[in-house]
């Protein structure tokens, strides 16, 4: 005879215990929070980038902007009170002279064309420093005709060409007291007759962060400065070579490089 198996009740399902829960959860806010902090860490690099790659951008920007007014220097030197080059360091750093400047130039459609009803192509150009609305220094530029002083406009709504300056200097390149040839910092006025023959300049541009501890951005460019100040002679068609360059040809001379200068 043979017996039936002998039935037992059914298991009930397992469940979990309320600790795994707990570490299910702890693990899963884990892995959560380590994306969260790469994904953080990811999008604070690439502001970083972005922000550096805007200010390289703004100095080179700055940088082409002045060379290309020194490009088209121009100085008479029967006509100083108009012509005069001057430039200062310390405090209040400026860049002031006279260029022909080209159509691509910043705001010349304020001055040349049909807007402006006449052509002042030829103007003064002035580089400085001004307080910004943070604080902070701006590099600015202003512009005038050069029988005109600078208008309304351009005296309370100059150019900004750059924000957050630390440093803005200018260094010329030509004998000092010692008469020997070099880098100065200091331009003495009786130098307004004449044309520096070398341009050296310092930007130093504050990051576009509001971390402190951000670094700062700097680059200096030389520049040549291919124009020469147009002697009296030349000018007024009067003396020795009036008619060409004759005895006068010694006047203009191409500026020479310093050692190492690139």
């Amino acid at each position: 005879m043979i017996l039936p198996p002998t039935s037992r009740p059914p298991r009930p399902p397992r469940a979990f215990t309320l600790i795994e829960i707990m570490m299910a959860v702890m693990v899963f806010s884990l892995v959560i929070g380590a994306i969260y902090a790469t994904w953080a860490l990811v999008m604070r690099a690439s502001e970083v980038g972005r922000q550096a790659a805007a200010q390289a951008q703004r100095q080179r920007v700055v940088l082409r902007t002045i060379g290309d007014a020194l490009m088209g220097v121009e100085s008479f030197q029967a006509s100083q009170q108009y012509y005069w080059f001057k430039l200062a360091n310390g405090d209040e750093p400026f860049l002031s002279f006279v260029s022909h400047l080209p159509e691509s130039y910043p705001r010349s459609l304020k001055f040349v064309g049909e807007a402006a009803g006449h052509d002042t192509s030829s103007r003064r150009v002035t580089f400085s420093l001004a307080p910004g609305a943070a604080g902070e220094k701006d590099l600015i530029l202003r512009q005038s005709p050069i029988l005109l002083d600078v208008d309304d406009d351009e005296q309370k709504y100059p150019l900004v060409l750059a924000k957050n300056v630390k440093a803005f200097t200018i260094e010329w390149w030509g004998t000092n007291e010692l008469n020997e040839a070099a880098w100065s910092t200091e331009w003495d006025d009786s130098q307004t007759n004449t044309i520096p023959q070398m341009l050296r300049v310092r930007l130093v541009m504050g990051a576009n962060s509001s971390d402190p501890n951000a670094p700062d951005f700097s680059a200096t460019r030389i520049y040549t400065v291919p124009s020469q100040m147009m002697p009296v002679q030349l000018q007024r068609g009067t003396g020795p070579g009036a008619n060409g360059l004759g005895g006068l040809g010694g006047l203009l001379q191409p500026p020479t490089s310093p050692t190492g200068a690139k």
